[in-house]
């Protein structure tokens, strides 16, 4: 079966935003921090995007979140929007509230986290990076 890792985009924020989640889920990157300037064809960067991070990847659990910044003289433009969340699923109620309560500190609070209609211990925001993240604990799943 295929796997599927969400990757993230970010305007000269990735290692800024990876370093913070990080320091919520612990952990080391996968092969360290790329950067732009240590790619082929990139010698006439600025050394602000030769800075700028080609790849990055955090293990969660057993999945990887993945991410890159953009790189505006490439005429990449980023467009921060709601069409795409991470779903975390702890494996304790503890660990989604210091997940949620981590990860959200400076973002928006979309649905606090909080037991559902549904049945499961959910909630859901924007980081401070413009990120959505979705926190869902069900004590069936975590089994």
């Amino acid at each position: 079966m295929a796997k599927l890792n969400p990757y993230l985009n970010f305007d000269g924020k990735a290692e800024e935003a990876f370093t913070f989640y990080q320091s919520i889920f612990g952990g080391e990157f996968v092969g360290g921090i790329h950067k732009m300037g240590n790619a082929p064809g990139t010698e006439n960067l600025s050394d602000e995007e030769k800075n700028r991070v080609m790849h990055i990847a955090l293990p969660i659990g057993g999945d990887l979140l993945m991410a890159s910044d953009i790189v505006p003289s490439f005429g990449q433009t980023l467009n921060v929007g709601n069409n795409n969340y991470v779903s975390i699923f702890p494996e304790s109620r503890e660990e989604a509230d210091r997940i949620f309560k981590g990860l959200s500190e400076g973002g928006n609070i979309e649905m606090p986290i909080e037991d559902q209609f549904w049945g499961d211990y959910f909630g859901s925001f924007q980081d401070k990076y413009g990120i959505h993240w979705m926190v869902n604990y069900n004590e069936e799943y975590a089994k």
